[in-house]
C-alpha cells in the first residue's frame, strides 16, 4: 500500500504541470525599494517556483525583505544595498529585472531622463557582465528606447551580449491597450488580444488596432484618439499625481507578467509569447519592440510582424527613424560612459626592479 502511494504521486509529479515549480530559480529586482521596486516585488514574491528573490537598492531595504519574507510563500528573501553589493545581488541570478532610477516629472524631457538614468543602465549592464552573463536582463527603467541599446553597448564591451538575453518591458503598453480597448467595446480586457509595437515612448509606440481580437470597430478620428491616449497614457498618469511621480502600480502589475512569462519560458512552457523591446531584424531599426515567443534562452523566436493598415504603415515608416537615432544616442552614452570610467581608473603602478 505505501509502495502503490509512493508510486502515484511519483506519477502525478511527473505528469502534473506544476511539477516545473519545483525547479529553483533566483530573482533580482534592482531598484527594490523605490515606487515601483515595492510592489513588483510584492507581486514577484507570489511566484511560487523562485528560490531567492533579491532585492537591491542604493538604499538600505533591510526592513523590506524582512517584510516581504514573512509571506506564506516557498523561498527566501534577501538584501544588497549600494553599489558595492551589486554584483553579489545578480550573482547566480536567473532573471534581473531593473526598475531602479528616476521616474518621469511633469515636463521632462527623455534626454533629461536619460541623463539620471543612464548611468543606472550601465552600471546593472556592467554588473551582469562579471556576476551573471547568462541571465535574462530586463529593463523597467525608462527611457526604454534608449536604455536598452545602452545596456547592450556595455555588454558588447564586456563580450558578453546575446541579443536573446536582453529586453526592455514595454508590456505596460499591452495592458493599457486591453484596458482601454476593452473598456470601449465592453469587453473583459483580459479577453482583448492585441499587439503593441515600435518603442516604448509617446509616437513610437504603436498599437496595432486592425489586428485586435475581438474586432475593434470605430470611426477613424476615434481610433486615431484611442491610438493617442495609449501612447500618452504614462503622461496621464503623471499630469494625475501632479509632480509626485510616475506610473508605478500598474507598471509594476505588468513588469510582474513580463517576468512571468521569463520564467516560464525558462521552465520549458510552450507558447509563451511577450511583447518586448529587443535587438531586433524585423526593421530598419536595430532594437524594436514586437511580439516574441520566450524560451529557456530568453528570446526563442522572433513572431513575424502582422499585416498593417495603412493608417500603421505610415506611423511605422514615421516611428522608424526615431527609434534609429535613440538607438544611436544610447550607444554613443554608453561609449561615453565606459570612457569616463576608462579615464577614472588609475593606472597601475610599475613593479619595483
Amino acid at each position: 500500500m505505501i509502495l502503490f502511494g509512493i508510486l502515484k504521486s511519483t506519477l502525478v509529479a511527473s505528469t502534473s504541470p506544476w511539477r516545473l515549480l519545483a525547479r529553483n530559480y533566483k530573482v533580482t529586482v534592482v531598484g527594490a525599494g523605490g515606487g515601483i521596486g515595492q510592489p513588483l516585488s510584492l507581486l514577484i514574491r507570489q511566484n511560487a517556483g523562485i528560490r531567492e528573490l533579491a532585492l537591491h537598492d542604493i538604499n538600505e531595504i533591510k526592513g523590506i525583505a524582512t517584510d516581504l519574507s514573512h509571506i506564506s510563500m516557498p523561498g527566501r528573501v534577501t538584501s544588497f544595498v549600494g553599489e558595492s553589493e551589486l554584483e553579489a545581488a545578480v550573482s547566480g541570478a536567473n532573471v534581473v529585472v531593473v526598475a531602479a532610477g528616476k521616474p518621469r516629472l511633469p515636463g521632462m524631457e527623455r534626454e533629461q531622463l536619460m541623463a539620471a538614468n543612464g548611468v543606472v543602465a550601465a552600471k546593472v549592464a556592467s554588473a551582469v557582465s562579471v556576476a551573471c552573463p547568462g541571465t535574462l536582463l530586463a529593463f523597467i527603467t525608462n527611457p526604454i528606447n534608449m536604455i536598452v541599446p545602452t545596456a547592450a553597448e556595455i555588454l558588447k564591451a564586456n563580450g558578453v551580449f546575446d541579443p536573446r538575453r536582453l529586453f526592455g518591458i514595454t508590456t505596460l503598453d499591452v495592458v493599457r491597450a486591453k484596458k482601454f480597448i476593452g473598456t470601449a467595446m465592453g469587453k473583459d480586457p483580459r479577453h482583448v488580444d492585441i499587439t503593441v509595437i515600435g518603442g516604448h515612448a509617446g509616437t513610437t509606440i504603436l498599437p496595432l488596432i486592425s489586428t485586435c481580437k475581438p474586432k475593434y470597430v470605430d470611426e477613424d478620428k476615434q481610433i486615431e484618439k484611442m491610438v493617442h491616449r495609449i501612447q500618452e497614457a504614462g503622461t496621464e498618469v503623471v499630469e494625475a499625481k501632479a509632480g509626485s511621480g510616475s506610473a508605478t502600480l500598474s507598471m509594476a502589475f505588468a513588469g510582474a507578467q513580463f517576468v512571468d512569462a521569463l520564467l516560464r519560458g525558462i521552465r520549458g512552457h510552450e507558447g509563451v509569447v511577450e511583447c518586448a523591446f529587443v535587438a531586433s531584424e524585423l526593421t530598419e531599426a536595430p532594437f524594436f519592440a514586437s511580439n516574441v515567443e520566450l524560451g529557456q534562452y530568453g528570446v526563442k523566436r522572433y513572431l513575424d510582424m502582422p499585416q498593417l493598415s495603412e493608417m500603421e504603415m505610415e506611423a511605422l515608416a514615421k516611428l522608424l527613424p526615431i527609434l534609429r537615432k535613440s538607438a544611436e544616442e544610447g550607444i554613443e552614452f554608453a561609449r561615453k560612459y565606459l570612457k569616463e570610467l576608462e579615464e577614472t581608473v588609475p593606472t597601475a603602478l610599475p613593479k619595483a626592479q
